[in-house]
């Protein structure tokens, strides 16, 4: 199975784009906010600001791609690398940047925005977006969901379970695998025998693709193929998206330990902003001084979230249970009033 690919690493076309230029032009700058965001956290990470982070620089067409192809009403079930396909789709950088913080209130997407906060837990946010898609489906409406994973997420249990659900109940809901070549330090080859994570998808019964997740043309292609077969009641779609995390795992990570330089280097070269910038240059819709723009907006913009979040006023003891549940249980109760004994303020 060879991935599906438009747009080559040196930014010619092997086949027509999905997209005019104006979008085009719209998905290079949603790329390249998204990107300002990564480098920020993961400094903000480096100076005490943040507890940790995942850096997702190297993944910005596998998520802005996909996102791009959405409905703002359809649902995202994303994880804790998908922050650019969530801010796409209407997640506030400045609520991203509150769980990293450890503020609960990052949680909490604003008022219409279908995105789930951010699963930790590898693979089990995935039976969400079955459940949410079959919802859908159950009260007759055409929203579909798209839920996001790595390649070490096709190892867990909830990975099957998902997929199988889904195809044997015909649930509108799009997978779609970023294969970053790495579960923390554990290699694809040795995840799994298959030549290809997306022929998993025969097994169930559902259509599988392949794309090369650093084309971010093909990415959107896929997607908008997968999200119009679920909207038309013709079940789910698995899509492997073959990219490269360039960075660590997580700021606690060091590659170094398990993956080679040249290896990270080679993955460089097929870098996904590089990639449309090279297509929109030679299109005569690219110029240093229109990207320069984009830049100084996006710093802007993504300073302007870290001082938001910064400001809010941290929470008072008394106030943590209050995220929970509308009325707090009373097992909550009693542990916020033991709290309270020990700190002395009952």
């Amino acid at each position: 199975m060879q991935p599906l690919q438009i747009l080559h690493p040196d930014g010619t076309l092997a086949a027509a784009p999905p997209v005019g230029r104006d979008e085009a032009r719209r998905l290079f700058a949603a790329m390249v906010h998204a990107r300002v965001y990564d480098r920020k956290a993961t400094a903000m990470q480096k100076q005490g600001r943040l507890a940790t982070y995942a850096p997702f620089e190297g993944q910005e067409a596998a998520q802005i791609g996909s996102a791009a192809a959405l409905r703002p009403d359809d649902w995202m079930v994303a994880t804790y690398r998908d922050a650019a396909a969530m801010w796409m789709q209407g997640y506030l950088w400045e609520d991203l940047l509150l769980g990293r913080i450890g503020d609960e209130r990052g949680g909490s997407p604003p008022e219409g925005v279908p995105v789930l906060p951010p699963s930790i837990t590898v693979g089990a946010h995935m039976l969400h977006a079955v459940g949410l898609g079959w919802a859908e489906r159950l009260r007759g409406e055409d929203r579909i969901a798209i839920t996001y994973f790595g390649d070490g997420a096709t190892s867990e249990g909830d990975f099957h379970e998902a997929m199988n659900f889904a195809a044997v109940f015909t649930v509108p809901v799009v997978f779609l695998c970023q294969n970053n070549q790495y579960a923390i330090s554990m290699p694809v080859s040795r995840q799994t025998a298959s030549a290809t994570i997306a022929q998993k998808a025969d097994a169930y019964g559902m259509p599988g693709v392949l794309v090369d997740g650093n084309d971010v043309f093909a990415v959107l292609a896929a997607t908008a193929e997968a999200v119009a077969r679920a909207r038309a009641g013709e079940g789910p779609t698995l899509i492997e998206a073959l990219t490269y995390r360039t960075g660590p795992h997580t700021t606690a990570d060091d590659p170094g330990r398990y993956r080679s330089g040249d290896e990270a280097a080679a993955w460089r070269e097929r870098d996904p902003i590089d990639r449309l910038r090279a297509h929109l240059r030679a299109e005569g819709a690219w110029d240093e001084a229109w990207e320069q723009g984009i830049l100084d907006e996006a710093a802007a913009a993504i300073e302007a979230a870290v001082a938001r979040a910064e400001a809010l006023e941290v929470w008072h003891p008394r106030e943590i249970v209050d995220g929970m549940y509308a009325e707090p249980t009373a097992p909550l109760l009693r542990q916020r009033d033991a709290l309270l004994r020990d700190l002395g303020e009952s």
